[in-house]
């Protein structure tokens, strides 16, 4: 199992460059930022700098979106960073929640994603593409070569992963739920004529690893909230008990009561005070090492090839190390 370090591009710039080449060097492969050019600093500036700063760690968004850049742009940044420093960037993607509601615009259809995937893998491997309805190809591009990762939850969106994505995020760690999507992404890519084992899997939640498990709980909570943003969008598509979404899933979401964004994916969000504790207990991996290195072992024998950690909370780097230490070397 392969792991990934998650971070929001916060100012200084220098000190997520820093959490990376820390990551780095306590084992992990793949260096992962939030993508909201509103909320945070431009991610891709910073990936430059990354990537000069380490030697073998793999960086992308997790994850950008086919609204606020145009494809091409995408594909080009993408293919500039690997011919400046190897092939070292993967494309993270989805229908795009913060990025585009806080520039007041609504998140991207399923058919304008799916068409975007194509395209901007298709230009950054220097292959010709259809943009607006012209054939264009970006004429520089060598060798290249950009795994396009794209993040669901719900049927349709998992449907699509699986017949289209390099690899699939999911942004929890739940095993029954991991379990549920994994599923739905490999009889998709089978429905679509794909290898099912082709398609990377990625689940990525956050982790604390510390003894007192209410502090750890406090300090994650939030991630239900970021989550329950996207639960609400399912519910208000699906219906509450439309059998299309696993009621697990959604059941906790009965008493959010809207969402701020200036908050989002912040510890302390008050957006996420409707979470109970053991949806932050089920979503993210918290306690001692060895309550971390249990679930680990349950998502790999579930098919998970990368654990994305998301480190937002007070213990950064504490985490970082304690997974260099106790928990990476397990899974080397």
């Amino acid at each position: 199992m392969d792991f990934g370090l998650v971070l929001q591009t916060d100012p200084p710039a220098s000190q997520v460059v820093s959490l990376m080449k820390r990551g780095e060097r306590n084992g992990f492969r793949y260096g992962w930022t939030f993508d909201s050019a509103v909320l945070w600093q431009e991610p891709f500036v910073i990936y430059s700098q990354i990537l000069a700063n380490t030697q073998k760690l793999h960086i992308g968004p997790m994850v950008t979106n086919p609204g606020t850049r145009t494809w091409e742009v995408t594909a080009s940044t993408f293919a500039t960073l690997n011919d400046m420093y190897g092939n070292r960037t993967v494309c993270g993607i989805g229908r795009g929640d913060s990025a585009m509601r806080v520039a007041g615009r609504a998140p991207n259809t399923l058919a304008r994603l799916g068409e975007a995937i194509d395209v901007i893998r298709d230009l950054a491997e220097g292959r010709e593409a259809e943009v607006d309805g012209k054939p264009l190809r970006i004429p520089w591009i060598r060798d290249g070569k950009l795994p396009v990762w794209m993040a669901a939850y719900g049927p349709k969106a998992l449907a699509l992963a699986g017949q289209k994505a390099d690899g699939f995020i999911l942004q929890l760690a739940d095993p029954y739920l991991t379990e549920w999507m994994v599923k739905s992404v490999r009889q998709a890519a089978v429905d679509a004529g794909r290898d099912p084992a082709s398609i990377t899997i990625c689940v990525a939640a956050p982790a604390y690893v510390s003894e007192d498990v209410a502090h750890a709980r406090e300090q994650c909570r939030w991630f239900g909230g970021m989550v329950g943003n996207h639960v609400a969008d399912l519910v208000s598509r699906y219906g509450e008990h439309s059998g299309m979404v696993p009621e697990e899933l959604t059941e906790y979401v009965k008493a959010r009561q809207g969402y701020d964004y200036s908050h989002h994916g912040r510890t302390g969000n008050p957006s996420a005070d409707f979470v109970p504790d053991e949806i932050v207990d089920r979503f993210c991996l918290l306690g001692p090492a060895e309550a971390h290195i249990e679930k680990l072992r349950a998502l790999r024998d579930l098919g998970v090839d990368q654990f994305a950690l998301y480190n937002m909370h007070d213990a950064k780097e504490a985490t970082i190390d304690a997974y260099g230490q106790h928990v990476i070397p397990l899974f080397s």
